[in-house]
C-alpha cells in the first residue's frame, strides 16, 4: 500500500471526518500531555527544549498523513532520546539533526522492504512484557513530581485523579483528562499554590520552525559518524512503534497496515530533522491518552500536533500555568490503563517458560530503559523456549525384520517430528550403530529436516551405519527436506568421511 491510497475519498472521510468531535477534544488533551514530556526529553537528549517541542510538533501532524495507524500519536520519545545522548554530547546538535535525517531514510526503506511483518516474532508474552515496562516507566517518570514536595501536590494529584475516574459518571461529553487539566489549573492560580508548572519544565519558543538543513560536512566520515546511530534509532523507533500500533489496534479492534507505518514514521523524522528536530516514534503513553479521551482518527494525531504549536509559541503565558500536578494525574491514569492487570492472575495457569519471558521483558525493559533491548530479551528467550519444546516432540521409533527375498537381517527407523540445531543430538543418539545388521532404512515420511546441523547429522548417522558394513537406504523425504539433503549432504559423495571429518 502506498501514500496514494491514503487520499481515496471513502478513506478520508472514514479516517479524518468520522469522528470530528471526538478527535478535536482528544487531539487538545494530548497536545498538553505532550509539553512537558518533550521538554523532559530534550533535556535527557542533551539539546534546547524547542529542538524536542518542534520535533513532537512536526511528527505529529506529518505522521498523521502518511502513517499507518488512525488515532496513534508520535512525537519526541525517551526511547528515542536516550540513543542520542553520546551523539549530541561528542558531535552537537547538527550531527543529531543530521542523524535524524538519515533515521527517516532508513525507516522508508524498511517500510519498502516490508520489514514491517518482523512483528508476526514477537510473542504475546514479549508483548505483555512491553506493555507492563511501559506502564510502570510512566509511572517511575511520574515520581520525580512527587518527591520533596508540599501537600498540596499530593492533594492535587488526588483530586486530578478523582476527576479523571469520577467525571465519566456524570458525563461523557468532555474528556475526564482534558476537565482535569482545566480545574487544577484554575485552582493553583486561584489559590496561588507555590508549586512546580510547566513553565518550570525549561524555556519555551517563541517562534515557529523554520526550515533547518543540518549544517555538517557532507562527506564519508559525516556518514561513519551518524550511520550508527540512524541505524540504533530506526530500529528503536520503528520496533516502539509498532508494538505501539498493535497495542492500539486491540484497543480499537481494527487493523492497520504496518509497513504504510514504517514509511510514515520515517517521513515524519525527515520533515523533523529539516525542521530542527529531533527524531521521535509512537507513544503508548499520549497513544492510550487519546483513544480513551475518544481520540479515533487521524483528526486527533492533526490537532494534537497543531494545538501543541499553538500553545507552546502563542499561549505561553497559560500554558505556563499548567501545574505539574494535573499531567502527573493523567500520566498515572495512563500507567494504571497500560498495564495488564490480568496478567499477573494469569501467571499462576501460564506455563513457567512464559512468564520468564514476560518477566525477562519487563526487568530488561526497566532496568535499562531500553525498549529495544527488553523486546530483544524476551524474543530470544521465547525462541530459545520454543526451540526447547519443538525438540522434544522429535522421536524415532525402530523396528526389525527378516526381509524374504534377501535373507538379510533389516531394521527400519522412522523418524517423527522436526530435526534441527536443537533436536540434531536426540536423533542421533536414537541409532544403535553396533547392532549387527545388514540394511538399515531411515523413514523420512513423517520428519522435516530444517537446517545444516539436521544435514549433518544425517550424514554422520548414515557413514557411522556404513562403516560398520551396514547398507542405508533413506526414504520419504518430502519436498523440502529433499531439497536441503541434495544441496548439503554429502554421505554420498566419494570422499564423505573425510569432509564429516574436516579434512
Amino acid at each position: 500500500m502506498g501514500f496514494l491510497s491514503l487520499y481515496r475519498p471513502a478513506r478520508i472521510r472514514r479516517e479524518w471526518f468520522s469522528n470530528v468531535r471526538g478527535d478535536l477534544l482528544a487531539g487538545l488533551v494530548v497536545a498538553l500531555a505532550l509539553i512537558p514530556e518533550a521538554i523532559a526529553f530534550s533535556i535527557i537528549a542533551g539539546v534546547d527544549p524547542k529542538v524536542g517541542l518542534y520535533a513532537s510538533f512536526c511528527i505529529a501532524v506529518v505522521i498523521a498523513f502518511t502513517g499507518g495507524r488512525p488515532g496513534m500519536i508520535s512525537a519526541a520519545t525517551a526511547a528515542m532520546a536516550l540513543l542520542m545522548i553520546t551523539l549530541v554530547k561528542e558531535h552537537g546538535l547538527e550531527y543529531l539533526l543530521a542523524a535524524t535525517l538519515l533515521t527517516g531514510v532508513l525507516q522508508i526503506l524498511a517500510g519498502y522492504l516490508r520489514l514491517g511483518r518482523v512483528l508476526r516474532f514477537i510473542s504475546n508474552s514479549v508483548m505483555t512484557g512491553f506493555v507492563n515496562a511501559l506502564a510502570i516507566l510512566i509511572f517511575l517518570a511520574q515520581l520525580p513530581e512527587l518527591i520533596d514536595v508540599t501537600w498540596h501536590v499530593y492533594a492535587l494529584t488526588a483530586l486530578g485523579l478523582g476527576i479523571i475516574y469520577l467525571f465519566p459518571y456524570l458525563t461523557r461529553s468532555l474528556p475526564s483528562p482534558l476537565v482535569t487539566i482545566v480545574v487544577l489549573t484554575l485552582i493553583a492560580w486561584a489559590l496561588q499554590l507555590d508549586i512546580r508548572t510547566v513553565g518550570d519544565m525549561g524555556e519555551l519558543p517563541d517562534t515557529l520552525p523554520v526550515f533547518l538543513w543540518p549544517d555538517v560536512p557532507l562527506n564519508w566520515e559525516t556518514l561513519w559518524i551518524i550511520f550508527p546511530y540512524s541505524l540504533a534509532l530506526a530500529v528503536v523507533g520503528l520496533l516502539e512503534s509498532l508494538l505501539t500500533q498493535s497495542i492500539v489496534d486491540d484497543l480499537t479492534d481494527t487493523q492497520t497496515d504496518r509497513n504504510q507505518e514504517c514509511k510514515g514514521q520515517g517521513l515524519s523524522n525527515i520533515v523533523a530533522g529539516s525542521f530542527g528536530g529531533m527524531a521521535g516514534c509512537a507513544m503508548i503513553g499520549q497513544s492510550v491518552i487519546n483513544i480513551k479521551s475518544g481520540g479515533r482518527g487521524r483528526l486527533s494525531t492533526f490537532t494534537a500536533g497543531v494545538v501543541l504549536l499553538i500553545m507552546v509559541v502563542f499561549l505561553t503565558p497559560l500554558l505556563s500555568m499548567i501545574p505539574m500536578a494535573a499531567l502527573v494525574a493523567v500520566m498515572i491514569m495512563v500507567s494504571i490503563g497500560t498495564f495488564n492487570w490480568s496478567s499477573i492472575k494469569n501467571m499462576k495457569r501460564h506455563p513457567l517458560s512464559t512468564n520468564i519471558v514476560m518477566l525477562s521483558t519487563v526487568g530488561v525493559t526497566v532496568f535499562t530503559h531500553n525498549l529495544a533491548l527488553g523486546v530483544l530479551t524476551g524474543v530470544l528467550l521465547a525462541a530459545l523456549f520454543f526451540a526447547n519444546k519443538v525438540s522434544q516432540f522429535m522421536f524415532v521409533g525402530a523396528d526389525t525384520d527378516e526381509l524374504p527375498d534377501e535373507k538379510t537381517l533389516h531394521r527400519t527407523y522412522r523418524v517423527h517430528g522436526q530435526v534441527f540445531f536443537a533436536s540434531v543430538e536426540k536423533f542421533m543418539a536414537a541409532f544403535d550403530y553396533r547392532e549387527d545388521l545388514d540394511k538399515v532404512t531411515i523413514d523420512l515420511s513423517r520428519a522435516h529436516f530444517w537446517d545444516i546441523s539436521s544435514v549433518a547429522a544425517l550424514d554422520k548417522v548414515v557413514v557411522n551405519f556404513r562403516r560398520e558394513g551396514t547398507e542405508v537406504e533413506i526414504i520419504g523425504m518430502n519436498q523440502a527436506t529433499a531439497t536441503i539433503v541434495d544441496k548439503h549432504a554429502v554421505h554420498d559423495k566419494p570422499d564423505a568421511v573425510d569432509r564429516l571429518m574436516g579434512h
